[in-house]
């Protein structure tokens, strides 16, 4: 009855959040990934 009730699921923000999470961790995987290469380098 509520207009400004949210849904209890909200696919679409939902896939959002899932997706900037994606690009955090792809972003800490290749940072770790680079710092390791550069050590083995010395």
């Amino acid at each position: 009855m509520n207009m400004y009730m949210l849904p209890l699921v909200n696919w679409t923000y939902g896939a959002v959040i899932i997706g900037v999470f994606v690009l955090v961790c792809i972003a800490m995987v290749a940072i770790v990934m680079n710092l390791a290469k550069g050590d083995k380098m010395k």
